[in-house]
């Protein structure tokens, strides 16, 4: 891969936790810790030629990423990429497509990386682009961590009026069970021909793989209690891991 897309995506408000995409984290507005984080890797691959694109419908998003990160394209949402039944590959290719348009030549891949994930490290940018070159193959690398939880040992649903195992197993010790992992939400590296050629929006309908990441990094952020706890996660991560505290000090004053 020579040429990169890096895009942000984030829609105006939010159901369950009021304009999640405008909140300070940690002293810093929250879309910033994902732009320092692209920041660190364009500079340590000097050979790669990255845009970065902001896909939003608020202007107050635009507006601070633009105070701070003026290089980053703007693309306004239009109504129909709005509210939350649209799928998220529609805004990808949406991004993909208008930011092609606009410098005129194609993009090998897009790596979008999600606003909601602030505990993201440069290495977890570099991890997901090194399984991506080693894997031409891949259409799609996505961000995991290891599951606490196993489908094949402690998982169980509801069926009738009594619960069962997700899958049916005689495993006696969650090690014994396949290993599982939780996607993450945080890092999607997507290749041209997914996007361009591609008509099914479920992504892991795609041949995939993973790129893993530290599982305590990251919660998604869908109320006022996720935000907290992720504040005091991100404390201790930024006291005790230099990886993580980089990518705050690294935020444009």
């Amino acid at each position: 891969m020579k040429r990169l897309l890096i895009t942000i995506c984030g829609r105006a408000g939010s159901k369950g936790f009021k304009n999640k995409n405008l909140k300070t984290f940690c002293g810093h507005p929250l879309v910033y810790y994902s732009l320092s984080a692209a920041d660190l890797f364009i500079r340590n691959h000097p050979e790669l030629e990255v845009d970065i694109a902001l896909n939003t419908d608020s202007q107050a998003l635009a507006d601070l990423v633009a105070a701070k990160y003026p290089e980053v394209v703007y693309l306004p949402r239009g109504a129909e990429l709005g509210g939350d039944k649209v799928p998220k590959v529609e805004v990808y290719k949406d991004s993909f497509a208008r930011m092609e348009a606009k410098t005129g030549r194609p993009y090998d891949a897009m790596l979008d990386l999600d606003i909601t994930s602030p505990l993201r490290t440069e290495q977890d940018i570099e991890n997901a682009f090194a399984r991506a070159s080693e894997r031409p193959d891949l259409q799609i690398i996505f961000s995991v961590c290891e599951a606490r939880r196993n489908p094949w040992f402690n998982m169980f649903k509801i069926v009738g009026d009594h619960a069962e195992m997700v899958i049916n197993s005689n495993f006696t010790g969650r090690q014994q069970a396949p290993e599982v992992y939780d996607v993450n939400a945080s890092i999607y590296l997507i290749r041209r021909n997914f996007l361009v050629d591609n008509d099914d929006p479920i992504l892991w309908h795609s041949k995939f793989g993973v790129s893993v990441m530290m599982d305590t990094g990251i919660i998604d952020i869908d109320s006022e209690h996720d935000y907290l706890l992720m504040e005091a996660i991100a404390n201790h991560l930024y006291a005790q891991y230099p990886e993580f505290r980089a990518v705050q000090e690294n935020i444009r004053d």
